[in-house]
């Protein structure tokens, strides 16, 4: 039968769903349950319009990021949100809840496996444009697990991430991977 994730985080030593993000690596491989369907609240960006122009000035010079009057004729209507400042306010939001996460494991004693890069993701999607004054919420969702014949001692954990903004509307989604150092069995 298998256990809820919440209980099995419990059994794990969280008291907080929102400490929970390296758990799921810690249970995910190396002969423990997986934690597959465990939802990780990771944090909100805000996007300011000069945070948008900012980075649209290093990273994605098109006209519609760059002023708000060339946004107006472009797609959307209005100043918006390069498609990776989306990602990148993510990875800022993902980082960020990690190492609080492993942060607090350590400090509990529990053993946490080395973390590798990831190799990739599928299916991302910009489905709404992001504009100055929106805040977005991200998240993240296992979704399974594979050990690595050609590196045994070496897995990847699958995710569903995505970003929703203040109204409830989903606008940014990728399916991710990350290498993650397996632990010996108990």
């Amino acid at each position: 039968r298998a256990t809820a994730p919440r209980a099995r985080c419990r059994r794990a030593g969280l008291r907080s769903c929102r400490h929970r993000v390296l758990v799921v690596r810690r249970g995910l491989l190396g002969g423990t349950a997986a934690l597959e369907g465990l939802a990780v609240d990771l944090g909100s960006y805000h996007f300011t319009r000069d945070s948008i122009i900012a980075f649209a000035r290093k990273y994605d010079p098109q006209p519609f990021h760059l002023s708000e009057e060339e946004g107006s004729r472009g797609p959307f209507g209005g100043l918006s949100a390069s498609g990776w400042h989306t990602a990148a306010g993510w990875m800022k939001c993902y980082v960020k809840a990690n190492d609080a996460a492993r942060a607090k494991l350590e400090a509990a004693g529990n053993v946490l496996p080395e973390l590798g890069p990831g190799p990739g993701f599928t299916n991302l999607k910009w489905l709404k444009p992001v504009y100055p004054g929106d805040t977005l919420r991200y998240s993240c969702r296992v979704t399974g697990k594979r050990d690595l014949a050609s590196k045994p001692k070496w897995g990847i954990v699958f995710s569903m991430n995505e970003g929703i903004n203040q109204k409830g509307e989903l606008v940014y989604s990728f399916e991710g991977k990350v290498l993650t150092a397996r632990l010996p069995s108990p």
